[in-house]
């Protein structure tokens, strides 16, 4: 055990769903420490959109309340359960799928967080920038080699390239010897190359359809909109033989507008992905692929702002308010 562990903690917490004002910040108990279970100094979390939308009750899961929020932490092994192989007290560790399904969230000086749920932190990569990417990063690499099944050689189309998921799914891509095609605002155009991209396409130009077709003449194997912008229509249309449309943002136009008919000849396939749904070995096998991006591509999170934990409401307000472009990290005390 890391010094004494106290009998409460500060925390973020609701009481019922609602508004960003419904938060209430001050002392909740130290969770209790289960036989499989870490409990975790947080040093650090980032405040993601997908925790608004559990906090106003627009995504539907179970909540115990008092509910602490925050899906995302970095911190430290304080102590282990007896079942919690391989973790140590002082051992820097991450996790990110906390606050879902019942379980309580980040938001808090201390965590009780399933051993499976848990990863070594490594020593060469930096808190903030380790928590600002567990979760965009893991949701580019479920998306893409989860859902998506992309390989060497293939061709990839990502919408929104410059945007949290965006950026981190073209990294992945371009590291995998895939071809990317992507869609960014012209003055991202430059950053995103960087990346690894192989074209980069204004997505407010006329006639975008038609460019990115001439982009890849053959169809793209997998095309994943991250940026909730797309149509359906256009994009079974631009699908290769065989080719995956990875649905994990609100694509335009609604179920009527499936066109089944242009869709089956090409043996395609269209799959839904949340990563709120991924499974704890999912979980597992993008947490060795977030670490990999970091260590090994040059994307990095974008951090918008640090703010401590006391002003989790403040963030809540930010990003339903839609004035953030990057990550937002909570830091408690």
């Amino acid at each position: 055990m890391i010094g004494t562990v106290p009998d409460v903690m500060q925390a973020a917490y609701i009481d019922s769903v609602g508004p960003a004002d419904a938060i209430h910040y001050g002392d909740l108990p130290v969770p209790p420490l289960g036989p499989t279970d870490v409990l975790v100094r947080v040093r650090a979390v980032s405040a993601n959109p997908v925790d608004t939308f559990v906090r106003s009750g627009a995504y539907a899961t179970p909540l115990p309340f008092p509910f602490v929020l925050g899906r995302d932490l970095v911190g430290e092994v304080a102590s282990a359960g007896t079942g919690a192989v391989g973790f140590t007290p002082g051992q820097r560790v991450w996790c990110n799928s906390l606050g879902h399904a019942g379980r309580q969230g980040a938001a808090a000086q201390y965590a009780t967080v399933a051993a499976e749920r848990l990863y070594p932190a490594p020593s060469d990569i930096t808190t903030e920038h380790l928590v600002a990417a567990a979760h965009p990063a893991a949701s580019a690499w479920l998306a893409l080699f989860r859902h998506g099944r992309l390989r060497p050689g293939e061709s990839v189309y990502i919408g929104g390239g410059a945007g949290n998921v965006g950026g981190a799914a073209v990294a992945l891509a371009a590291a995998a010897g895939t071809r990317v095609v992507c869609t960014a605002r012209a003055e991202d155009a430059a950053a995103v190359h960087a990346l690894g991209a192989t074209e980069v396409l204004d997505y407010r130009a006329p006639g975008l359809g038609e460019h990115l077709r001439r982009a890849a003449p053959e169809g793209y194997d997998v095309y994943l909109d991250t940026s909730g912008h797309g149509v359906l229509a256009d994009a079974v249309d631009l699908l290769a033989r065989g080719g995956r449309l990875v649905a994990m943002a609100g694509l335009g136009g609604g179920p009527d507008t499936l066109p089944l008919g242009r869709l089956y000849p090409k043996d395609a396939s269209i799959v839904g992905f949340a990563v709120s749904n991924a499974t704890a070995s999912d979980l597992a096998e993008a947490a060795e692929g977030v670490v990999g991006l970091l260590r090994r591509t040059r994307w990095r999170p974008r951090i918008a702002d640090r703010l401590p934990l006391s002003m989790t409401a403040e963030a809540h307000r930010r990003l339903e308010a839609g004035e953030v472009r990057g990550r937002l990290i909570l830091e408690p005390p």
